[in-house]
């Protein structure tokens, strides 16, 4: 049920905690309708996993690399007074991603859906293209069906379920019960095409084999809506939609860690900051992640206690281990995205979440899928005979007490080179070229966006009911509100972008 804040005559004194995308965007908005708002930053810069790194003329995204369904940003910029393509210069990628399988086989995925199934069938061989094509008619159902009561909308418990119940044929479609792996085996023949369906759980910080089918949907928009990227970085759109709350009347401070959200008379009071300085809200929008908001933030309460007992619950989402390399001389062919996958995708999923053969003892991956970024993009490079290359593997998160602990000293570089190795090993050995590296393990990404262990996502998909144990975007505690991967509709930059504007529509206009 849809809960307004009948309580704030007028205008509401705003506090959102982080500055990450979910958070500026849910400042910008609110500040357009009205409110008094104040971002408060625990770091010294803005943009949360949104990141940016430079050194030297190399400068890297050092978070999320891609836009998909740029009408979530375009409707953030509109519902604030401006047009997104004023703000950024946004450029559609074709081909999307280059894939190389363990075998040796090359795909470029189209970035546009009707030229995909010709790609397919030229890389995979014929009847390809149909196969994908006929999973992808499923997913454009399923997308149909789940876009507006469970993306667009805030989730109601037993009624969200009960509203798709009335209607068998939307059951069937959805498959609650059935994994994404399993409905790759129901559609999909090619051995590679199910590698590929599998690497969209990894969207959500997934396992595929206990992922909901639904996330069918993720190839889906990506292919319909197109693959996008902000020339000279996505740290340009966190700038952007900081600069339409700013436009607003919105304040951002940065270098103001929230120690504690302050409860008074049941409801939001304000916060208080590590310093002790207090500060005064009739609304909190919180932005962090949402196990660390309930453990360490909020007092406890008992109309928290499903919220805490549904976290503990939840698969936390997988983490990433990061290379920044910053290399000497140009690589021909290679594009924008660059998967490269391992003979065994099943060893890396049970490596990362501690299950099959890795039962209860999470490990980095010996031979992993790694994803290179490399743009081609002046910006971000010191001259054209230079490429800054963003390499992600999916890692377990740091948990030093019962899983990986990535602060063990030498482990992030023995690693780092393990993964050099790796990529050598399927063609593209950059040791030689290396001016010089940065890592980035699941240690530092807790460290710098206080998400607990390092997960991506907050908590994963992994299992039919996954989505109804991500917290709502109303608590329970009258006055607070939650935005970003952690918490519904999920992790990704639409779907941060989809908390933000389901936020702004529960505080409602001044």
């Amino acid at each position: 049920m849809t809960r307004r804040l009948a309580t704030v005559a007028g205008v509401a004194r705003v506090v959102v905690v982080g500055a990450g995308l979910g958070g500026l965007a849910a400042a910008a908005r609110l500040a357009a309708l009205g409110h008094a708002v104040t971002v408060l930053e625990q770091a010294a810069e803005f943009g949360g996993k949104l990141g940016w790194f430079t050194r030297d003329g190399h400068s890297f995204d050092t978070g999320p690399s891609l836009v998909t369904l740029p009408q979530v940003q375009r409707d953030l910029f509109a519902a604030t007074g401006a047009r997104l393509e004023d703000a950024v210069d946004l450029v559609r990628l074709d081909p999307a991603v280059g894939y190389r399988f363990a075998d040796g086989t090359a795909l470029a995925m189209p970035g546009r859906l009707d030229a995909v199934p010709a790609a397919l069938d030229d890389a995979l061989g014929p009847d390809a293209g149909r196969q994908w094509s006929a999973l992808l008619d499923r997913a454009a159902t399923m997308w149909r069906i789940s876009e507006e009561p469970f993306l667009r909308t805030p989730l109601a418990g037993a009624a969200t379920l009960a509203r798709l119940a009335r209607r068998p044929g939307d059951v069937r479609a959805i498959a609650p019960w059935q994994s994404l792996r399993g409905l790759g085996r129901q559609y999909l023949r090619h051995p590679h095409l199910r590698t590929l369906l599998d690497r969209y759980a990894t969207y959500s910080g997934s396992d595929p084999r206990r992922a909901p089918a639904v996330l069918a949907t993720v190839p889906y928009a990506e292919q319909a809506f197109g693959s996008w990227y902000v020339r000279g970085g996505l740290h340009r759109l966190a700038r952007a939609v900081l600069e339409r709350a700013v436009a607003h009347g919105a304040v951002v401070r940065t270098g103001s860690a929230v120690a504690r959200v302050l409860l008074d008379a049941g409801r939001v009071a304000g916060v208080q900051l590590a310093g002790g300085e207090r500060v005064a809200a009739d609304v909190v929008v919180s932005g962090v992640d949402a196990a660390a908001l309930h453990t360490d933030l909020l007092p406890e309460d008992r109309r928290t206690r499903a919220a805490r007992r549904d976290l503990g619950r939840a698969t936390p989402s997988l983490s990433g281990f990061v290379l920044l390399l910053a290399l000497r001389g140009r690589t021909e062919g290679l594009a924008h995205h660059t998967v490269l996958f391992p003979d065994d995708y099943d060893a890396e999923f049970d490596a990362v979440f501690g299950v099959g053969r890795h039962a209860g003892h999470p490990a980095p991956v010996a031979d992993p899928t790694v994803y290179i970024s490399a743009p081609e993009d002046p910006a971000l490079v010191p001259d054209a005979d230079s490429e800054s290359w963003f390499v992600l593997v999916n890692a377990p998160r740091h948990d030093p007490v019962g899983g990986v602990d990535w602060s063990s000293p030498g482990l992030a570089e023995r690693y780092a080179d393990r993964v050099l190795e790796v990529m050598a090993a399927r063609g593209h050995d950059v040791r030689g070229r290396l001016r010089w590296r940065v890592v980035r393990t699941p240690a530092d990404l807790e460290r710098d966006t206080g998400s607990v262990g390092g997960s991506i996502y907050g908590t994963s998909s992994n299992g039919s009911r996954a989505a109804f144990l991500r917290p709502a975007n109303a608590s329970q505690v009258p006055g607070l509100f939650l935005v970003g991967g952690s918490a519904h509709p999920g992790g990704g930059l639409p779907l941060v972008g989809l908390s933000a504007q389901i936020v702004a529509g529960l505080v409602g206009p001044a």
